[in-house]
């Protein structure tokens, strides 16, 4: 795929971004997501997509985020092991990437992995039960969203799918905004396996009743899923 893998964003909490390639992702059957189309099984590829964009890296804002259209875990080793040594010579302090629920018993182990302060976001996309696991198909359960907290300090919620209603959304951004750290909001983008599944209506309402979010020191609104400068 003909995609941009490296950029410096300068907006709330500046980083370097890249996206790289990983290794097919466990689950790979979100209802909304085409990024497996990046995945792959050739590793001497991820090697050679992973060294040209780590060279690009300066380190000039302290904080490095990785995405691989999958889990931090679905990256070899080898590249990972790159990424960490990168952090080190370059003075980097803070790690932000992605990982799927499925690997929460390894989320301690992966942040201490990295040496550095590393979150570990978890693509929630939404609290409600029945959307997150019947509509958007992520498999993901658990007991409650403080659950979800005590494993992990930051999430991504997904806005503007059919079967939102505006209370949902509210309830899903008091409870980012009270049990996390960190989180990343990105507004729905059709694609190639979402046909019909937009719901431009719930769109329109959330940019009118939530722009405030750009003031909240700690959350990044993807207005356009390319705002951080990659994909």
């Amino acid at each position: 795929m003909d995609l941009a893998r490296y950029a410096k964003y300068r907006g709330k909490l500046p980083r370097e971004v890249l996206l790289l390639r990983g290794l097919p992702c466990i689950w790979s059957r979100c209802s909304f997501c085409d990024y497996i189309d990046d995945n792959t099984t050739d590793e001497t590829l991820i090697e050679k997509i992973a060294d040209e964009n780590l060279a690009k890296v300066t380190g000039e804002f302290g904080r490095l985020m990785v995405v691989n259209s999958g889990s931090i875990q679905e990256l070899p080793r080898s590249v990972r092991v790159k990424i960490r040594d990168l952090m080190k010579a370059k003075k980097i302090t803070e790690f932000w990437t992605e990982s799927y629920w499925a690997y929460r018993k390894d989320y301690e182990e992966t942040r201490r992995f990295f040496e550095v302060e590393t979150h570990l976001f978890l693509g929630v996309e939404t609290f409600d039960d029945h959307l997150r696991n019947n509509v958007l198909n992520k498999s993901m359960h658990w007991s409650s969203p403080e659950e979800v907290a005590a494993a992990t300090d930051s999430i991504c919620l997904m806005i503007g799918y059919k079967g939102q209603t505006p209370d949902i959304i509210r309830r899903d951004i008091d409870l980012m905004l009270s049990l996390f750290k960190y989180g990343i909001v990105n507004l729905f983008t059709e694609n190639r396996l979402s046909d019909g599944l937009m719901d431009e209506e719930i769109k329109a309402w959330f940019k009118q009743d939530f722009s405030w979010l750009d003031d909240e020191p700690n959350i990044n609104v993807l207005w356009t899923n390319t705002d951080f400068g990659i994909g």
